[in-house]
């Protein structure tokens, strides 16, 4: 998940510096919704991966116990 929130940001980031510097206000906006949407992609892949490590953790727990 890590790549494609990479690759949307990075491609946000040129948008926005092509948008800003041709004054295309639309496209600079565009730019920062594709670094926003990278960075949520981001997150949800962090969470996923605490949700996994947590589930391994108590699958872990469960075992010791019986």
């Amino acid at each position: 998940m890590g790549d494609k929130s990479g690759m949307d940001k990075m491609k946000g980031k040129a948008k926005e510096a092509v948008g800003k510097a041709t004054g295309n206000d639309r496209m600079a906006a565009e730019g920062r919704t594709d670094q926003a949407k990278g960075e949520a992609k981001r997150a949800m892949g962090n969470a996923k991966d605490k949700a996994e490590g947590m589930k391994d953790s108590l699958k872990g727990r469960r075992d010791r116990e019986s």
